[in-house]
């Protein structure tokens, strides 16, 4: 019995969407000052995500190697596995 009312909520959100997308499309095809900066807005956004995925792809491997060496050293190079004790004592407990 559950059935109608699933499928009302899925109607209604997807009549919002469908009402949200004609009104984003109206607006995206006026000349407004509002929606031209929004496209240059948008434009640059696009850009910069592109630019950053293509440079990941060229320079990835090289990032990811300078923070994760490979070797007996440690994780980072020269990191040991253990803390290093910083005080030593040479007597028993005071």
């Amino acid at each position: 019995m559950e059935e109608p009312w699933d499928f009302e909520f899925l109607s209604r959100i997807v009549d919002g969407f469908v009402s949200f997308l004609s009104e984003f499309v109206d607006d995206w095809l006026a000349n407004d000052m509002r929606v031209s900066i929004f496209k240059i807005l948008f434009s640059w956004l696009v850009v910069s995500l592109i630019a950053i995925h293509f440079a990941w792809r060229v320079y990835g491997n090289t990032v990811n190697d300078m923070y994760y060496r490979q070797g007996t050293s440690g994780q980072n190079g020269g990191t040991p596995d253990t803390a290093p004790h910083l005080f030593h004592r040479d007597a028993g407990p005071c």
